[in-house]
């Protein structure tokens, strides 16, 4: 299955391969019959005629299967559910979070936390966030929950350390004002749909 593929959301079962799985065999005859019957099926030759054809395509053809990481990655699927990112607005400069503390409430692993304040403009505002990555299951129904498409799953997955307290993310999750120029809309788990105009019920008011 391609990266596109996997892109989309909607992607059904029409592509999974049923496997035939035989049966197992119960006495020792029917275990030499099975061994007999795939020597002489040359099922062996089989799988070495593909590892000789993955050889030559890689010594002569260039054609390599493996990746030379971390140099080299594998593109990552707009659903898959990596370290989390909490985007902000572009026109006020402002963070999308609403502290509504929604996130926070629905966390089954207990591992967010958020301190919120009143600032200058009577707004409430996030003045710290925090995600103790090591308690995090990913499970997603914090960007699920969001009503504000604030908080979403980044495509960041490399977070591996040998301290606990390394998993613990805080004020760089927030978006810095000095960068948020920079910020691309991402369309990861959590964000809102490609095609959401298109699946929202019209009403006679439009906004």
């Amino acid at each position: 299955m391609s990266i596109n593929k996997t892109n989309d959301r909607n992607i059904g079962n029409s592509e999974y391969i049923e496997v035939h799985i035989d049966k197992y065999p119960d006495t020792a005859w029917q275990s030499f019959k099975q061994v007999v019957n795939r020597g002489l099926s040359m099922e062996l030759f089989h799988g070495l005629k593909i590892t000789l054809k993955i050889m030559v395509q890689a010594l002569f053809k260039k054609q390599m299967h493996t990746l030379k990481y971390p140099s080299e990655k594998l593109p990552i699927s707009s659903r898959y559910r990596a370290v989390h990112k909490i985007l902000g607005l572009l026109e006020s400069g402002e963070n999308r979070c609403i502290g509504c503390g929604l996130c926070e409430k629905i966390c089954i692993s207990n591992c967010i936390k958020m301190d919120t304040s009143i600032d200058k403009n009577s707004r409430k505002e996030v003045s710290e966030y925090s995600i103790n990555l090591g308690r995090c299951i990913f499970c997603g129904y914090c960007a699920e929950v969001c009503p504000e498409l604030a908080i979403v799953h980044g495509g960041r997955y490399e977070n591996v350390s040998e301290q606990r307290e390394h998993f613990v993310i805080k004020d760089d999750l927030l978006t810095p004002f000095d960068k948020l120029q920079e910020q691309v809309e991402y369309d990861g788990f959590g964000a809102v749909s490609p095609d959401a105009d298109n699946k929202i019920k019209k009403t006679p008011l439009a906004y």
